[in-house]
């Protein structure tokens, strides 16, 4: 295409200004070179004397699937033929990476790349690539810094080099994906702390930035955080064309080293990528912004002054009409000062392309002993300290909170997790040696004696017994990963273990040989901060996460592992909180920051205010009289005495809002899950919420559809049959009817019935019941089953109840 433009432009050329017999042969002489190299495009010069001068693209705009960045104004062709050298040319992505993109990222593309341009804001070129996780951000930069490296409207590379500064452990990872999408076009630099000693880092770093070829050898430089804090000065000594932070909620607080050695860089093409730009606070999300374009949202203190307070406080759950209405307005006026820099997809375009993830947030009632020990530790604590008013001069909780606050932590996991520890400080809890019942064995692990620990055994011993699905069990705390394979060899289950203590190398060893099909390991445990990205786990199809962390962010990260490109399989997420307990109150918080970031980076407009300030720093209050006290503290209005009266809205996926989630306590019935349901009748679940990522999968939808058709013509095709034959017809359905009143027909009738309901209580597994209760109380609750389960089938049934 492109030679066929060249000889026509040539052409037009030379006819006015050449006789015809010379325009014959300056045709014959130009015949254009044909390179025997498959795939490589032809650059449009041309042979001989009539070598043209015309600028044209790298790649050819119109080709099928191209995917154009730029598209310069349209021109005539003596204009053209006047600019030649200065013509502006069509900027467009190498074949090689588009034919592999998918829609949302040739978006994501076109969109950092007019940023970078200072085409969306003038005179800023930074831009924050906040989609969720699982959408390609990594292969979108990528993207985005190979068409820079090669490619401008004049017709020369935008940028010489580029620095991607990235988390240690995903160093060799980006050096990967570029030789896994670019092959040998390019060479990345990649440079850690096992690249050699601090001399031999100073050589590779000075020798990079002292090369100012247009094509450098490597021009891409891979370097960690780490790393470039300590090498800053020889990095920040000359102008890099383009700056990538991965992580880059890395850089969330603006007064640490890091940030500022990175702000330093002589660099205004910044892309930040970070799934998760708000994680904690609005002074956070400022940072990020700042850091990509500097002075956008002003100083500091004028984005505390003018924006984070009207928002916090408009966001509060005890705040006044006028509060909300300001905070509002104020949010709306960051926003659209921000969203022209920040381009943000949630994992609902996953749908097309996974299948469908349920997700399940499981309140697990505390054991006795468990039940006992919390009471007894806040008691103590109260008696000695007023953690509630302890503050540091910072402002920040003093040690000692923490250090209780992980205790309460702990014992939601498993009381023998905190054994040891109330056994050395017999000063302040010796009062609790005695709920322990001699002998008592910290090592010997009991699932009996934890709620969550009994509800992830019967998951787990369910699950074997009726499906070949496989599991990933998440925790915060090594002690209880420990715990998780205690409970592996009670039950005779294979298991692989991942920790903060192993290498890379040990790292990929594992997760390769827990993902191969038929590998005999039923359970990866993995540590949350040591798996927390990059992890691929699709030889599960169901996760676990027994605690959670105070940054939601965290819990998300180690939660993505299963879902992803490459899943097959349904998938099932269970997130376990010990009911009314300091677990409660933390994913409260996560909900509260949540709905933050929901309103300010997704632009949710009608994200609900369930929690006040106040509700949120009760921490060491046990709720024992609740089936859970995040729902009672949700207002929910779809409720109505224990039972979902009403269902969520259509539209409600995983990523919605708590409130627009299924609720289930009275009854199973709603719950999808077949594992799930048989667990609830333990006794030990109170109360859970679960929602699906999408509907039904596309393909089925496409499949309905062809039925639909097929079923329409198979209608049409029978009508005409009808009209042709009708006699025969009703001759067929008189046999057909008196065939299906025979003895015969009518038992194997029923003999299908008795099957389909074998195979519906199939479904339910035998589950250890709890004590009988006395006589008494069976009767009453007896009585009780039948108001819910009435007040389940017609809802207006309450009233008479």
């Amino acid at each position: 295409m492109r030679s066929k433009l060249a000889d026509k432009f040539s052409s037009q050329f030379i006819t006015t200004s050449l006789s015809e017999h010379e325009t014959i042969l300056q045709k014959l002489l130009s015949k254009p070179f044909v390179i025997p190299i498959p795939g490589y495009n032809l650059s449009g010069r041309a042979l001989g004397m009539g070598r043209s001068s015309m600028r044209v693209a790298l790649f050819d705009p119109y080709g099928e699937g191209a995917v154009v960045l730029f598209t310069p104004p349209p021109m005539t062709h003596e204009e053209e033929m006047k600019m030649k050298d200065k013509k502006l040319v069509h900027v467009v992505v190498d074949p090689c990476l588009s034919k592999v993109l998918r829609p949302h990222q040739v978006e994501g593309v076109k969109f950092m790349y007019n940023c970078v341009n200072g085409r969306n804001i003038e005179n800023y070129r930074g831009c924050i690539m906040a989609d969720e996780m699982g959408l390609g951000k990594t292969l979108q930069c990528i993207t985005l810094m190979w068409t820079l490296l090669r490619q401008s409207p004049d017709c020369k590379p935008t940028i010489s080099k580029a620095i991607i500064v990235c988390p240690s452990s995903l160093v060799k990872n980006w050096d990967k994906e570029i030789h896994k999408w670019l092959g040998d076009r390019v060479h990345g630099l990649p440079v850690d702390t096992s690249t050699g000693g601090k001399d031999e880092i100073t050589s590779t770093l000075r020798s990079f930035m002292l090369d100012t070829r247009v094509r450098a050898a490597s021009p891409i430089l891979i370097i960690s955080y780490e790393t470039f804090r300590n090498y800053s000065d020889v990095i920040n000594s000359a102008p890099i064309g383009l700056c990538i932070c991965d992580e880059g909620h890395r850089l969330k607080n603006n007064e640490n080293l890091t940030y500022k050695a990175l702000s330093g860089l002589k660099c205004d093409k910044r892309i930040l990528i970070s799934g998760t730009p708000i994680q904690n606070d609005l002074l956070e999300y400022y940072s990020l912004v700042n850091f990509v374009n500097p002075g956008l949202l002003g100083t500091a203190s004028e984005f505390k002054k003018k924006y984070e307070n009207a928002i916090l406080k408009g966001r509060d759950g005890a705040a006044t009409d006028a509060d909300v209405q300001r905070g509002n307005e104020r949010t709306k006026e960051m926003i659209g000062l921000v969203e022209k820099c920040i381009i943000r997809r949630t994992s609902t375009l996953l749908t097309k392309y996974l299948p469908v993830k349920y997700e399940h947030i499981i309140c697990c009632r505390n054991t006795p002993l468990q039940d006992a020990l919390y009471h007894k530790l806040i008691e103590i604590e109260k008696e000695t300290r007023a953690f509630e008013k302890q503050k540091s001069d910072s402002g920040k909780a003093t040690a000692s909170a923490l250090s209780f606050i992980t205790l309460l932590k702990k014992l939601c996991n498993h009381p023998s997790l905190v054994y040891e520890e109330v056994q050395n400080r017999e000063n302040k809890f010796h009062a609790t040696t005695s709920l322990f019942k001699d002998p008592f064995n910290p090592k010997r692990l009991d699932p009996s004696l934890s709620g969550k620990m009994k509800v992830l055994d019967y998951l787990l011993a369910i699950t074997r017994k009726k499906t070949d699905d496989r599991w990933v069990l998440i925790s915060n705390y090594t002690q209880t990963m420990d715990q998780f394979i205690e409970l592996c060899k009670l039950r005779g289950y294979g298991y692989v273990r991942l920790d903060g203590s192993m290498t890379p190398k040990q790292r990929q060893k594992v997760v390769e040989e827990f993902n191969k099909p038929d590998s005999g390991i039923y359970c990866f445990l993995l540590s949350s901060k040591a798996g927390g990205c990059g992890l691929n786990l699709i030889g599960a199809n169901r996760l676990v996460m027994f605690d959670p962390d105070w940054n939601p962010a965290n819990d998300d990260q180690a939660m993505a592992r299963v879902w992803r490109d490459g899943q097959k399989k349904h998938c099932f997420i269970y997130r376990l909180l010990a009911t009314g307990s300091i677990e409660e109150k933390m994913f409260q918080r996560q909900t509260h920051k949540k709905a933050l970031s929901s309103c300010i980076v997704d632009a949710g407009e009608d994200v609900a205010r369930h929690f006040s300030s106040d509700q949120l720093k009760e921490l060491f209050k046990l709720e024992s009289n609740v089936f859970s006290d995040t729902h009672d503290k949700l207002k929910c209005k779809r409720c109505i005495k224990g039972v979902e009266s009403i269902d969520p809205p259509d539209d409600a996926d995983c990523s919605s809002d708590l409130a627009h989630w299924f609720h289930s306590q009275a009854t199973s019935r709603k719950i999808a899950d077949n594992i799930l349901r048989a667990v609830y009748d333990c006794g030990t679940i109170s109360f859970i919420f679960h929602q699906k990522s999408h509907k039904v999968e596309a393909k089925r939808q496409e499949a309905d559809k062809k039925d639909a058709g097929s079923a329409e013509e198979n209608e049409g095709s029978d009508k005409k049959e009808k009209e042709t034959s009708k006699p025969e017809k009703k001759l067929e359905e008189k046999k057909q009817k008196e065939k299906e009143k025979s003895p015969k027909a009518e038992e194997a009738k029923k003999e299908k019935g008795r099957k389909k309901r074998k195979e519906q209580d199939d479904d339910f597994e035998d589950i250890p019941e709890e004590p009988a209760p006395e006589p008494k109380k069976k009767k009453e609750k007896v009585i009780k089953f039948l108001k819910i389960y009435l007040i389940a089938l017609i809802p207006e049934v309450h009233i008479f109840c």
